[in-house]
Parts: C-alpha cells; sequence; structure tokens
C-alpha cells in the first residue's frame, strides 16, 4: 500500500516494512509509533502487530504497478535497515526500486552503520536517494561518515527534529540537508540559532537545504498548535534540492 504524503519533499510513501524500535534521543516522540496505534485501532491492514516492527511481502509490487514517475519516501513507518529487517528482504525492496526506474526512491535510517556494511557489496540504484537522520551530536553527526561510504548518487541528511546545535559539520559528499523542528504536544523546541548554523554551513559548502518545519515551537520561541511562519527562517522559505534530482519534484 501507497499513500500520498503530507511531508513536504516528498510525494508517496511506501512502507514495506512497519515498527521500529527507539535507538537514540530523536526516537523519543516518535509520531510513526502514534500513528500506529491509531491505525491498529482502526484496524488498517499492516498494523495488527502495532509497532512492533513486521514486514509485509504483499506490498512489494505496490510501484511495480504504478507507471507514473512518482517521488517516495520509503518506510516512514520504519527503519528499512532495522536489525529484524533480513538482509535478504531489503535486497528485495532495492530490487523493486531497481525494476522501476521512472520513480524515486528517498530511504532515510538511523541505522547508518548498518546501510553502509549492506552496501560495501552491493550497488546503490541510481534511483534511490540514501540519508540518515542527524538529530543531535552524540548520535546524529557519527551517522553521516557512515552516509559517506555508501555509493549513492544522491546522500542526505534529515536533521529533524533538530534538537541541539549540531556545531561543524563535514557536509563532502551529501548532496541535500533537510531541518526542522519537533511536532506534536510533546515537542521539544528547535532554536533560531541551531538551524541558521545549519544553513549557513550548507550555503557554505554548496549543499542544497530545505527547511520543513519549526514543528510544534515558533520561531519565536513561543510553544504553539501551528505557527503562522512554520516554513520560514530568516525571511523566506528554503526549498532547495539537489541540483542533479531537482526536475524530479
Amino acid at each position: 500500500m501507497t499513500t500520498i504524503s503530507r511531508i513536504e519533499w516528498t510525494e508517496q510513501t511506501w512502507n514495506p516494512t512497519v515498527g521500529c524500535t527507539k535507538i537514540s534521543p530523536g526516537c523519543k516522540n516518535c509520531y510513526a509509533e502514534a500513528m500506529a496505534r491509531r491505525l491498529n485501532a482502526m484496524g488498517a491492514p499492516g498494523y495488527g502487530n502495532g509497532f512492533v516492527l513486521t514486514v509485509l511481502p504483499e506490498r512489494l509490487d505496490d510501484p511495480i504497478k504504478r507507471k507514473k514517475p512518482t517521488v517516495y519516501f520509503v518506510n516512514s513507518m520504519s527503519d528499512l535497515f532495522h536489525e529484524k529487517v533480513p538482509d535478504v528482504y531489503i535486497e528485495r525492496v532495492f530490487e523493486v526500486i531497481q525494476r522501476t526506474p521512472q520513480h524515486t526512491y528517498q530511504i532515510l535510517t538511523k541505522r547508518a552503520a548498518r546501510m553502509a556494511r549492506f552496501f560495501k557489496t552491493r550497488q546503490v540504484p541510481t534511483n534511490a536517494w540514501l540519508g540518515v537522520s542527524v538529530e543531535d551530536k552524540k548520535y546524529g553527526v557519527p551517522r553521516i561518515d557512515h552516509l559517506r561510504k555508501v555509493p549513492a548518487r544522491i546522500r542526505f541528511l534529515s536533521v529533524e527534529p533538530l534538537l541541539e546545535d549540531v556545531g561543524v559539520l563535514d557536509l563532502h559528499d551529501i548532496q541535500w540537508v533537510i531541518v526542522g523542528g519537533e511536532s506534536g504536544q510533546k515537542a521539544r523546541p528547535m532554536h533560531r540559532a541551531w538551524a541558521l548554523n545549519v544553513q549557513q554551513q550548507c550555503e557554505a559548502q554548496n549543499v542544497a537545504f530545505f527547511f520543513k518545519q519549526w514543528g510544534g515551537w515558533g520561531a519565536d520561541g513561543k510553544k504553539r498548535a501551528k505557527s503562522a511562519n512554520g516554513r520560514v527562517l530568516e525571511g523566506r522559505t528554503w526549498d532547495e534540492m539537489p541540483a542533479a534530482a531537482a526536475a524530479q519534484l
């Protein structure tokens, strides 16, 4: 099953696995976990196990059925490189990606070391963008070095939720950076200076920058249900895409 996405930087989601487990501070208020509980209560297909990691091979062929070129965010409700997803199943996912060159696939993980090991002996399809989450210095920033080892045409960082100033970033061989604050009732604040630090480093290192949202806190540092300037940073919106792929979205 694929669904139209509300995520600003993609078009549809494709979840050949669902469920996950927490491994770092960015997982604390996981939106996917809360959504999985709601879907389970509604009796939605695929969520009978709630947020327990579950592979769903019946969904593997969904992108094959769609001929219109589409940008898919893969596993918005899981992590493809979770330790309980077998290598052979990940291979099946990438076989589908290889078979559907009309589509673009965005795969994001917090298990960066496993992703690097997986692709040590495998090729990355040219229509697969691979990324890692970078929420802080301790857990997030080290994932960037693992990502750099992966021979993907587009490598990207999801700096969301941005939980602290991540300091100096080496963006060599990174093509795209997304920044966003945390959403939801328990959202932790993102400070303007933290987001601006990342934007300025992207500009200095010639990396595309996309500002997704302030989240539950506005640019003024006040918590609110919905910020009127939710995507504005320094007086403008930032919708930059990787130069080699901007025409695809």
